[in-house]
């Protein structure tokens, strides 16, 4: 699957950090991960760390996938507000859902600084604003729901919220607990490291079968060359949905587990930004929603304008529309803000019912391989719970948290 359209603005900031080869002979390990882009970094560093055996294969470039187009905004707010989830999984899986997506957040900041990315990664607060008057009683809600969870957080009315941010918007949530990463530079810095511990990472090196025996899981790719391996952890992403739909042919189809959709994105050029976007990520109620945030450089970041997926020819085509419809409503949101727009970009991500992922064995399949589907707007605080939870279970260890991102939750 082509995962993005366009020209994603991490790996042209950035360029080839790293290189790696392609597999080309028999590897053998303890745990072999497939997808080398955030999720499968974050797994294969913590593996590695802990004194496992892993072999990493991707048949991209290293973070090339989802994590280049990825807008890379970490907060414990999930698409799904608090309020429904609770009515969605029950109260005490929504709330450890927000509460693990609030710690993921520190985790990233103290793994960023241990790697050496601690300048890319930046603390910022959350304003989530009402895209119209019918979502105040809801926002009201949500606001009293996250407080019974110790969680610090504002209710802005319109008068307070104009005053401090300059938005004519009706109300807002302003969270204290966010932040921001160039998630290009930090999965190549995990892999950096988890090279140094002895892992070794392929890529340009597609999977083709594989099947598993008395031993494991034996796993043939492309070029020839197998790895043998006890675990198989699938980090590949939205890939890993068409993976699982070959695997239940006969199930998914009547209980889909995720949508696949378009989110479009575009960077602009250096410009004079209103001060408080210095500090602060920006979302709405609507779905789907507008979100933004800056780069170190004064750029401003923007994503939204979700819509199904079809095929990539179809992402292409809507591209520069979707790029203009971003502009105008930012244009609109912030008055006078003038925008000129240096790179945009469509990527595909997965939706899921209820916003979480999964994580953890399928209860029909293996018990041996593991996969880590971070879908939905947290991606990037679902794959580092997703290295948590899946390096304890691995190590012999699981978590009582596991069953908040379950097959069968």
């Amino acid at each position: 699957m082509d995962l993005r359209s366009g020209a994603a603005f991490w790996p042209i900031n950035s360029g080839l950090l790293t290189t790696y080869p392609a597999l080309t002979q028999d590897e053998s390990a303890d745990v072999l991960v497939i997808g080398a882009g955030i999720t499968g970094a974050l797994l294969t560093e913590r593996l590695s760390r802990q004194g496992l055996n892993v072999v990493t294969l991707d048949r991209r470039d290293v973070a090339r996938g989802s994590t280049s187009a990825s807008t890379a905004l970490l907060q414990y707010e999930i698409d799904t507000h608090l309020t429904d989830l609770r009515g969605m999984v029950g109260r005490p899986n929504a709330d450890r859902a927000y509460l693990l997506c609030l710690e993921a957040i520190d985790s990233l900041e103290q793994l960023s600084r241990d790697v050496g990315e601690g300048e890319y990664f930046r603390r910022k607060q959350s304003l989530y604003y009402a895209s119209s008057r019918r979502d105040l009683a809801p926002l009201r809600e949500e606001y009293q729901a996250r407080r019974t969870l110790g969680i610090t957080l504002d209710f802005l009315g319109a008068g307070e919220l104009h005053e401090r941010f300059g938005l004519r918007q009706p109300a807002a949530l302003l969270s204290r607990h966010a932040a921001e990463v160039d998630p290009y530079r930090l999965a190549h810095a995990l892999l950096k490291r988890a090279a140094a511990a002895g892992a070794r990472i392929y890529d340009r090196t597609a999977v083709t079968t594989w099947h598993e025996d008395s031993q494991g899981f034996v796993v043939r790719t492309e070029r020839g060359p197998s790895v043998r391996a006890k675990w198989l952890v699938l980090a590949g992403g939205y890939e890993s949905l068409n993976v699982l739909q070959d695997l239940l042919p006969h199930l998914l189809p009547s209980r889909p587990l995720a949508m696949l959709r378009n989110s479009y994105a575009l960077v602009s050029e250096p410009l004079e930004l209103p001060p408080f976007l210095a500090t602060t990520l920006v979302w709405e109620t609507s779905r789907p929603y507008l979100y933004l945030r800056t780069t170190a450089d004064n750029r401003l970041m923007v994503g939204g304008e979700d819509d199904a997926h079809a095929n990539v020819a179809r992402r292409e085509k809507m591209l520069p529309r979707k790029r203009r419809i971003l502009e105008q409503k930012v244009g609109k949101l912030f008055g006078q803000l003038s925008l000129e727009t240096a790179y945009s970009w469509a990527g595909t991500f997965g939706e899921t019912p209820d916003g979480l992922g999964y994580i953890g064995a399928h209860p029909r399949l293996s018990k041996h391989l593991l996969f880590a589907m971070g879908y939905g707007g947290n991606g990037i605080t679902y794959s580092q719970i997703a290295a948590d939870l899946l390096s304890a279970h691995i190590q012999g260890q699981p978590s009582a948290d596991a069953q908040v991102f379950a097959f069968d939750r």
